[in-house]
């Protein structure tokens, strides 16, 4: 199969969208195909404009059998257009839409595509209804084979917090944390660079301070949600990494199917009070009795590697869209399925 991946990542790299970034990465990799990432063109002062009409630097490309663009938002399914004459020059043309919740997002080009997946299941009739195509649900997934502990490690740092924080709790938890008298260590972000090549490599930055924490902070969309921007029930992928981590995951948990479905085994979050004073009083009783929750540390870590590793999407994608592996695939699938169990086994 003569495959092509599109996606922003390389062109156009962005700390919180990496866990995407390397699911288009190993869709190529297991397909043997290329992948491209074109440029964004800086619209200036005219962006506010043409929202929903990005434009990209033009890519050459043969084409070929299959053309997947592996898209952020909505928007960048106008990443194809990069490539000159691309609904002739590929048979099939794919997209996979993270945050595809974003309905005003949509641009006209989608119903070039011949299906797309979106991340939850209340976003298909949407898309479905307006561009006629076909529509398939996959979840966001994590790759545990790079990014699972080794072993484990001393957890030094109390409570973290990374990326959006809503401001009621960060105002509360830096009062109450930063005190020289507090004995507790609450690091929160900003944690490196936000935009530009340095991210990737920041990466493992966050993960190995992920498995040396013992609570990490996460909260729901809605919670302390500000402007316009529509919002979702989503799981994002800072959910899958605390929890891969190993870390206790507190804060808000998404009230969705998707929740229910991804976060499924017992205790696997803890919910805080909506009072910012009282949820610090709960983060305190977790470390005062931080001991109790070693195996849940264990579960959250086990439960991510075999229920979501991008490999398994991989698969569920492949027979949706009839797309051909190399054998890579399924010896990586038995890799993780094998560490899944020896990490229980050695915990």
């Amino acid at each position: 199969m003569n495959a092509t991946i599109m996606y922003a990542g390389q062109a156009n790299p962005f700390v919180g969208w990496l866990a995407v970034d390397e699911f288009a990465e190993l869709l190529a990799y297991y397909l043997d195909a290329t992948l491209v990432s074109p440029k964004p063109i800086d619209q200036g002062r005219f962006a506010n404009f043409v929202m929903g009409r990005s434009r990209f630097e033009p890519i050459e490309s043969p084409g070929g059998d299959v053309l997947v663009v592996v898209a952020r938002s909505p928007n960048d399914l106008n990443m194809a257009k990069s490539i000159s004459g691309y609904r002739k020059k590929f048979a099939k043309i794919y997209g996979i839409i993270t945050d595809s919740y974003h309905e005003e997002g949509y641009v006209d080009v989608t119903s070039e595509f011949d299906a797309v997946f979106v991340t939850a299941h209340g976003d298909m009739d949407y898309v479905k209804n307006k561009y006629k195509i076909n529509v398939h649900q996959m979840y966001q997934g994590i790759d545990t084979l790079r990014w699972g502990p080794l072993a484990s490690s001393i957890r030094s740092v109390d409570i973290v917090g990374f990326g959006r924080m809503p401001t009621a709790y960060q105002e509360k938890l830096i009062q109450a944390y930063h005190q020289p008298s507090n004995p507790y260590l609450y690091l929160h972000s900003p944690l490196g660079n936000v935009r530009g090549p340095t991210v990737g490599l920041e990466r493992g930055m966050l993960f190995k301070l992920l498995q040396r924490s013992k609570i990490s902070l996460a909260f729901n969309l809605h919670v302390g949600a500000t402007g316009d921007r529509p919002i979702s029930m989503m799981v994002t992928s800072r959910w899958l990494e605390s929890m891969l981590s190993g870390c206790i995951v507190a804060g808000k948990r998404p009230v969705s199917r998707m929740a229910d479905d991804m976060l499924s085994w017992e205790n696997s979050t803890i919910e805080l009070s909506d009072n910012a004073n009282e949820a610090i009083e709960e983060l305190d009783n977790i470390l005062e009795n931080e001991e109790l929750y070693a195996l849940q540390r264990m579960s959250n870590t086990y439960h991510v590697m075999t229920k979501h590793d991008w490999r398994f999407r991989l698969n569920d994608l492949g027979n949706s869209f009839q797309l051909s592996f190399n054998q890579h695939l399924l010896r990586d699938i038995e890799i993780v399925e094998y560490n899944s169990r020896a990490f229980v086994a050695h915990y």
